[in-house]
């Protein structure tokens, strides 16, 4: 599962959003992090993934990339990607790579207070200096791949596992109560206590 996914996954039993994500393992590997956080660093890197698309047109900017697609003012394109970066705090990271926590963390304090703090003082001539913060968010997103985790709807208290990168969203009548069952149990150990005490549904251990 994409990090991207989030900005849209909503239960499907009530359409509660936004979801808890708990990552439990991921696909992408540890160095591939670490090379993710080199890009936030260096403006050179960020220019050479050409990643963000700037648009002068008429006397007005315009921007796209990859998680907003359509073209849009640099007021509206700013005001998505803040928003983008808030779902981002709906995500636990439960594994054990030390450079994806990393990066998440520097996505929800740096990244975040940079974006918005432009935002809120938007000089046009100066948008190359949120390169590598905009292409950093993109590749994360986009890039990166959850193998294993957990989404969790907080209003009917219903999870669902991510299994070999796939999200399970089906409707109860057609999961498999002991494979689900067995997935809780062997990542017991990655979710707190807190956790299991809840109505959990449609199944708990």
């Amino acid at each position: 599962m994409k990090p991207w996914l989030l900005d849209i996954l909503a239960c499907p039993l009530d359409k509660y959003f936004p979801l808890k994500l708990y990552v439990f393992s991921y696909e992408t590997t540890p160095e591939e992090f670490k090379e993710l956080l080199n890009i936030r660093v260096s403006p050179e890197l960020a220019k050479k993934e050409k990643i963000v698309e700037i648009i002068s047109e008429s006397g007005k900017l315009y921007l796209k990339d990859n998680l907003i697609i359509e073209r849009n003012t640099i007021e509206t394109y700013l005001n998505q990607i803040v928003s983008s970066i808030k779902e981002m705090d709906n995500i636990i990271d439960k594994s054990s790579n030390e450079y994806s926590k990393q990066c998440l963390s520097t996505i929800q304090s740096e990244v975040k207070m940079k974006i918005e703090n432009f935002s809120r003082n938007i000089k046009v001539d100066q948008i190359e200096k949120l390169l590598p913060e905009l292409v950093f968010l993109n590749k994360i997103k986009i890039e990166t791949e959850i193998e294993s985790g957990l989404l969790f709807c907080e209003k009917c208290l219903r999870w669902f596992p991510i299994i070999e990168t796939i999200p399970q969203m089906l409707p109860d009548e057609y999961r498999d109560k002991k494979k689900e069952i067995e997935f809780l149990k062997t990542n017991k150990n990655l979710l707190e206590d807190e956790f299991f005490k809840q109505d959990l549904k449609p199944f708990k251990i």
